[in-house]
């Protein structure tokens, strides 16, 4: 895992020319709404801090927010799929022995990052994706992260 010291970013998903294919923040906060997310995805934009990468994530405990295409539609405000996180970090929190509500932001991160790390380096098929998960394939994530994409962390 290579570690980025200049990002401010949780999460990046490296191809393997070097460009950036997915940014990933993690938060938090529980019950947020789509709204809400686009809310804070607009204050990253107009900080001007957004890295050119097509996929942008937001993780929360609860709830996936996921743009797309976001090189070329930077304005858009609602994300573009919302998914109930439960089905895919529910494992996790079992095995961790926390609750949504209970885990730190560090600790989703790095549950995040063991997802991740399952699909650009596990060996199931997009056949073998269960229906929580087939998000990944409509948006066309699953087959940029499954092409043996590296991952990178935000060291500070």
């Amino acid at each position: 895992m290579a570690i980025r010291s200049d990002s401010v970013w949780d999460l990046l998903v490296d191809g393997r020319n070097g460009q950036l294919a997915l940014v990933v923040e993690v938060k938090r906060q529980t019950n947020v709404s789509p709204e809400w997310a686009a809310k804070l995805r607009h204050n990253i934009m107009v900080a001007g801090t957004f890295p050119q990468a097509p996929y942008f994530l937001m993780v929360f405990p609860d709830k996936f927010c996921l743009w797309d295409n976001t090189e070329t539609d930077r304005d858009r405000s609602e994300p573009t799929y919302t998914i109930d996180a439960s089905p895919v970090l529910q494992p996790y929190f079992e095995k961790a022995g926390v609750t949504a509500d209970q885990i730190s932001e560090e600790s989703l991160e790095l549950i995040v990052t063991s997802w991740l790390r399952e699909i650009i380096y596990g060996d199931r098929s997009p056949e073998n994706l269960d229906a929580s998960q087939q998000w990944l394939l409509e948006s066309g994530l699953y087959a940029a992260l499954a092409d043996r994409y590296a991952l990178s962390t935000n060291s500070g």
